[in-house]
Protein backbone atom coordinates (compact mmCIF):
# COMPACT_ATOMS: atom_id res chain seq x y z
CA UNK A 1 0.00 0.00 0.00
CA UNK A 2 3.29 2.34 1.00
CA UNK A 3 4.03 1.99 -2.76
CA UNK A 4 0.68 2.73 -4.44
CA UNK A 5 0.01 5.35 -2.78
CA UNK A 6 3.73 6.80 -3.45
CA UNK A 7 2.81 6.16 -6.89
CA UNK A 8 -0.86 7.71 -6.66
CA UNK A 9 -0.27 10.90 -5.00
CA UNK A 10 1.40 12.65 -8.26
CA UNK A 11 -0.93 11.26 -10.44
CA UNK A 12 -3.58 12.49 -8.23
CA UNK A 13 -2.18 15.83 -7.86
CA UNK A 14 -1.69 16.41 -11.26
CA UNK A 15 -5.45 16.52 -11.70
CA UNK A 16 -7.26 19.88 -11.49
CA UNK A 17 -10.69 19.13 -10.28
CA UNK A 18 -11.28 17.83 -6.11
CA UNK A 19 -11.86 14.14 -6.84
CA UNK A 20 -7.88 13.50 -6.08
CA UNK A 21 -8.33 15.07 -2.74
CA UNK A 22 -12.09 13.73 -1.70
CA UNK A 23 -10.03 9.92 -3.12
CA UNK A 24 -7.29 10.92 -0.87
CA UNK A 25 -8.74 11.77 2.11
CA UNK A 26 -11.53 8.72 1.59
CA UNK A 27 -8.67 6.68 1.80
CA UNK A 28 -7.03 7.79 5.13
CA UNK A 29 -10.19 7.83 6.64
CA UNK A 30 -10.67 4.13 5.67
CA UNK A 31 -6.83 3.55 6.43
CA UNK A 32 -7.67 5.06 10.10
CA UNK A 33 -11.09 3.07 10.44
CA UNK A 34 -9.68 -0.40 9.42
CA UNK A 35 -6.46 0.04 11.74
CA UNK A 36 -9.08 1.18 14.74
CA UNK A 37 -12.29 -0.73 14.18
CA UNK A 38 -11.01 -3.90 12.28
CA UNK A 39 -7.59 -4.55 13.66
CA UNK A 40 -7.82 -2.49 17.18
CA UNK A 41 -10.66 -4.20 18.70
CA UNK A 42 -10.06 -7.49 17.39
CA UNK A 43 -6.34 -7.64 17.84
CA UNK A 44 -5.64 -6.92 21.44
CA UNK A 45 -1.70 -7.04 21.18
CA UNK A 46 -1.41 -5.23 18.11
CA UNK A 47 0.47 -3.83 16.78
CA UNK A 48 2.30 -7.06 18.32
CA UNK A 49 5.70 -6.31 16.68
CA UNK A 50 7.63 -3.31 16.24
CA UNK A 51 7.90 -4.05 12.12
CA UNK A 52 4.19 -3.56 12.29
CA UNK A 53 4.07 -0.59 14.43
CA UNK A 54 5.84 1.05 11.61
CA UNK A 55 4.46 -0.23 9.16
CA UNK A 56 1.23 0.84 10.20
CA UNK A 57 3.13 4.57 11.14
CA UNK A 58 4.46 4.53 7.74
CA UNK A 59 1.11 4.00 6.14
CA UNK A 60 -0.76 6.49 7.80
CA UNK A 61 2.08 9.07 6.78
CA UNK A 62 2.00 8.53 3.52
CA UNK A 63 -1.85 8.92 3.33
CA UNK A 64 -1.61 11.74 5.31
CA UNK A 65 0.91 13.32 3.17
CA UNK A 66 -1.73 11.99 -0.12
CA UNK A 67 -4.04 13.94 1.27
CA UNK A 68 -2.34 17.26 2.25
CA UNK A 69 -0.45 17.13 -1.17
CA UNK A 70 -3.89 16.61 -3.08
CA UNK A 71 -5.24 19.05 -1.41
CA UNK A 72 -2.54 22.10 -1.72
CA UNK A 73 -2.31 21.06 -5.60
CA UNK A 74 -5.88 21.20 -6.01
CA UNK A 75 -6.46 24.65 -4.44
CA UNK A 76 -3.59 25.65 -6.31
CA UNK A 77 -5.30 24.68 -9.55
CA UNK A 78 -8.41 26.26 -8.78
CA UNK A 79 -7.04 29.20 -7.73
CA UNK A 80 -5.20 29.42 -11.57
CA UNK A 81 -8.33 28.59 -12.70
CA UNK A 82 -10.61 31.12 -11.42
CA UNK A 83 -7.14 34.03 -11.91
CA UNK A 84 -7.84 32.49 -15.76
CA UNK A 85 -11.63 33.12 -15.88
CA UNK A 86 -11.60 36.24 -14.15
CA UNK A 87 -8.94 37.49 -16.65
CA UNK A 88 -10.68 37.92 -19.49
CA UNK A 89 -13.51 39.63 -17.62
CA UNK A 90 -11.34 42.05 -16.01
CA UNK A 91 -10.16 42.72 -19.71
CA UNK A 92 -13.73 43.21 -21.24
CA UNK A 93 -14.78 45.59 -18.62
CA UNK A 94 -11.19 47.30 -18.75
CA UNK A 95 -12.13 47.45 -22.53
CA UNK A 96 -15.61 48.87 -22.13
CA UNK A 97 -14.16 51.73 -19.48
CA UNK A 98 -11.73 52.52 -22.39
CA UNK A 99 -14.72 52.51 -24.95
CA UNK A 100 -16.64 54.27 -22.94
CA UNK A 101 -14.16 57.20 -22.16
CA UNK A 102 -13.56 57.55 -26.40
CA UNK A 103 -16.69 57.76 -26.95
CA UNK A 104 -17.42 60.67 -24.42
CA UNK A 105 -14.02 62.05 -25.29
CA UNK A 106 -14.87 62.18 -29.05
CA UNK A 107 -18.93 63.45 -28.31
CA UNK A 108 -17.10 66.28 -26.07
CA UNK A 109 -14.68 67.04 -29.13
CA UNK A 110 -17.41 66.92 -31.53
CA UNK A 111 -19.64 69.61 -29.31
CA UNK A 112 -16.46 71.70 -29.05
CA UNK A 113 -15.75 72.29 -32.81
CA UNK A 114 -18.83 72.05 -34.02
CA UNK A 115 -19.01 75.13 -36.86
CA UNK A 116 -21.46 77.79 -35.45
CA UNK A 117 -24.76 77.72 -37.86
CA UNK A 118 -25.08 80.97 -39.97
CA UNK A 119 -27.76 83.18 -39.12
CA UNK A 120 -29.56 85.51 -41.41
CA UNK A 121 -30.00 88.77 -40.86
CA UNK A 122 -32.60 89.98 -38.82
CA UNK A 123 -35.10 92.47 -40.38
CA UNK A 124 -35.46 96.01 -39.13
CA UNK A 125 -37.90 96.21 -35.75
CA UNK A 126 -41.48 98.46 -36.74
CA UNK A 127 -40.06 101.12 -34.46
CA UNK A 128 -36.78 101.59 -36.89
CA UNK A 129 -35.97 104.79 -39.08
CA UNK A 130 -36.00 102.01 -41.89
CA UNK A 131 -39.36 101.03 -41.00
CA UNK A 132 -40.80 103.98 -40.68
CA UNK A 133 -39.63 105.77 -43.42
CA UNK A 134 -42.51 106.32 -45.74
CA UNK A 135 -41.27 108.91 -48.61
CA UNK A 136 -42.02 111.85 -49.62
CA UNK A 137 -45.24 112.02 -52.18
CA UNK A 138 -45.93 115.24 -54.95
CA UNK A 139 -49.37 116.25 -55.72
CA UNK A 140 -50.01 119.39 -57.88
CA UNK A 141 -53.39 120.88 -59.20
CA UNK A 142 -54.77 121.69 -62.45
CA UNK A 143 -52.11 124.82 -63.31
CA UNK A 144 -55.10 125.88 -65.96
CA UNK A 145 -57.63 126.34 -63.25
CA UNK A 146 -59.54 122.68 -63.34
CA UNK A 147 -61.27 121.56 -60.40
CA UNK A 148 -58.68 118.73 -60.47
CA UNK A 149 -55.51 117.30 -59.08
CA UNK A 150 -52.59 115.83 -62.25
CA UNK A 151 -53.61 112.05 -60.43
CA UNK A 152 -56.45 110.73 -58.40
CA UNK A 153 -54.20 107.82 -56.96
CA UNK A 154 -50.88 108.21 -54.65
CA UNK A 155 -48.79 104.96 -53.04
CA UNK A 156 -46.38 104.98 -50.55
CA UNK A 157 -45.19 103.02 -47.36
CA UNK A 158 -46.36 103.25 -43.76
CA UNK A 159 -44.33 105.82 -41.44
CA UNK A 160 -43.47 109.66 -41.56
CA UNK A 161 -45.34 110.36 -44.95
CA UNK A 162 -44.21 114.08 -46.41
CA UNK A 163 -46.71 115.50 -49.08
CA UNK A 164 -45.56 118.29 -51.59
CA UNK A 165 -48.41 120.36 -53.16
CA UNK A 166 -47.87 122.75 -55.61
CA UNK A 167 -50.64 125.20 -57.12
CA UNK A 168 -49.69 127.29 -59.51
CA UNK A 169 -53.69 127.53 -60.60
CA UNK A 170 -55.40 131.24 -60.26
CA UNK A 171 -57.70 129.00 -57.64
CA UNK A 172 -56.75 128.46 -54.31
CA UNK A 173 -56.63 125.00 -53.43
CA UNK A 174 -55.12 122.74 -50.41
CA UNK A 175 -54.77 119.34 -49.79
CA UNK A 176 -56.76 117.48 -46.97
CA UNK A 177 -56.03 113.95 -45.62
CA UNK A 178 -58.92 112.16 -43.88
CA UNK A 179 -59.77 108.20 -43.18
CA UNK A 180 -62.91 107.91 -43.40
CA UNK A 181 -65.18 110.52 -41.65
CA UNK A 182 -61.41 111.46 -39.96
CA UNK A 183 -59.36 114.35 -40.78
CA UNK A 184 -55.96 113.67 -40.19
CA UNK A 185 -54.43 116.96 -41.16
CA UNK A 186 -54.44 119.46 -44.58
CA UNK A 187 -52.13 121.71 -45.86
CA UNK A 188 -52.74 125.90 -45.90
CA UNK A 189 -54.98 126.76 -48.62
CA UNK A 190 -52.97 129.08 -51.08
CA UNK A 191 -52.19 130.08 -54.98
CA UNK A 192 -49.63 130.61 -56.39
CA UNK A 193 -46.38 128.71 -54.55
CA UNK A 194 -46.37 124.79 -52.53
CA UNK A 195 -46.72 123.58 -49.54
CA UNK A 196 -45.81 120.49 -47.97
CA UNK A 197 -47.96 118.41 -44.87
CA UNK A 198 -45.99 115.57 -42.90
CA UNK A 199 -48.23 113.01 -41.32
CA UNK A 200 -47.38 109.72 -39.73
CA UNK A 201 -49.80 106.95 -41.26
CA UNK A 202 -50.30 103.08 -40.35
CA UNK A 203 -51.33 100.88 -43.54
CA UNK A 204 -54.63 101.61 -45.51
CA UNK A 205 -56.84 103.50 -47.57
CA UNK A 206 -56.74 107.14 -47.03
CA UNK A 207 -58.68 109.97 -49.08
CA UNK A 208 -57.15 113.68 -50.39
CA UNK A 209 -58.86 115.78 -51.31
CA UNK A 210 -59.24 119.69 -51.49
CA UNK A 211 -61.73 121.28 -48.54
CA UNK A 212 -62.54 124.19 -49.99
CA UNK A 213 -66.24 124.61 -50.56
CA UNK A 214 -67.46 122.93 -53.60
CA UNK A 215 -64.24 122.42 -55.23
CA UNK A 216 -64.42 118.26 -53.54
CA UNK A 217 -67.59 117.76 -55.55
CA UNK A 218 -66.50 118.89 -58.43
CA UNK A 219 -63.90 116.20 -58.66
CA UNK A 220 -60.65 117.58 -56.96
CA UNK A 221 -60.40 114.25 -54.71
CA UNK A 222 -58.31 110.90 -54.76
CA UNK A 223 -57.33 107.81 -53.26
CA UNK A 224 -54.18 107.14 -50.86
CA UNK A 225 -52.60 103.80 -50.37
CA UNK A 226 -50.68 103.19 -47.80
CA UNK A 227 -48.41 99.56 -47.66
Amino acid sequence: MHAVAVQLAPILGAEKSKVPFYVAGGLLVAWALFVSLGLGTRLLDFPSSLSQERGVLATTVVLVLAALSTAVITSGGASKSEAKAATPAQTSSADESSAAGATTAETSSTATTAPPKATTGTPAPASSPAARAGGALKLAADPGGQLTYDTKQLSTRAGTVKIAFANSSPIEHNVTIAQGAKVLGATPTFTGGSKSLTLTLKPGTYTFYCSVPGHRQAGMEGTLNVS
